[in-house]
């Protein structure tokens, strides 16, 4: 796909992953729609790219803003839906555990509702994460989650086609959501990545390459791309 001139909906994307996309389109010669639940706190955003607010776990509110945005070429979230359980499964309160599933919801909403004003050289990039194939201490959730999400993409693709749907999953990335500063947030790093084959956090910029690379290869479908840092062989 030829990105410039295209029109794409991030959602997600005005911070962390999804603020990345969002200027990589933008760079490309997109016209990119940023979707935030708060568009107040959106900042930084180059030309081209412009932001409307939106729940993704709102199913009418989504599908409102896909009609009114449509017809678009490129569909994207990187949106949480909101907190994640971290623990020991046999401790976790379960209400926890059914709340990150918000983030499955969110993009059941986006693929459910965008895929009709989608044309057929359509592409659709949904996020995962490492923990849906390797499963660390206390991320029995976000493994849940994230290989429900793998698992959606490539049952999807094959009813879409020849529109296209894929996913992007990170390893440990150094965003904001990280709210340490300085010489700990260093070592808060260093201590989760040291055994990686690449020994470092990935930055949002690294994974919004990743995202380009799915929506621009006409010939990937139904796919999951690791950006970890070798973090899965490690």
């Amino acid at each position: 796909m030829d990105i410039s001139g295209k029109k794409a909906i991030v959602f997600g994307g005005t911070s962390g992953i999804g603020l990345a996309t969002s200027k990589q389109l933008a760079a490309l010669g997109a016209t990119v729609i940023a979707i935030s639940r708060d568009p107040s706190k959106a900042e930084d955003l180059p030309n081209g790219v412009s932001v409307e607010a939106c729940d993704v776990t709102d199913e009418d509110a989504v599908s409102a803003l896909l009609s009114a945005q449509a017809p678009f070429d490129i569909l994207v979230s990187a949106a949480t839906g909101g907190s994640r359980a971290i623990g020991e499964f046999s401790a976790m309160d379960m209400s926890g555990y059914k709340s990150s599933f918000n983030k499955l919801w969110g993009y059941a909403n986006v693929v459910r509702h965008g895929i009709a004003h989608l044309p057929d050289h359509g592409a659709i990039v949904l996020v995962s994460g490492s923990p849906a194939r390797r499963c660390g201490p206390g991320q029995v959730a976000l493994s849940s989650v994230g290989g429900a999400v793998e698992a959606l993409s490539r049952a999807v693709a094959k009813e879409i086609a020849p529109k296209r749907i894929n996913v992007m999953s990170p390893g440990l990335i150094d965003t904001p959501m990280v709210p340490l500063t300085g010489s700990e947030r260093d070592a808060h790093y260093q201590k989760l990545t040291g055994k990686n084959l690449i020994a470092r956090a990935g930055s949002a910029d690294e994974c919004a390459q990743g995202i380009v690379f799915l929506i621009q290869n006409d010939f990937v479908t139904g796919t999951t791309l690791d950006v970890d840092g070798g973090i899965l062989l490690s």
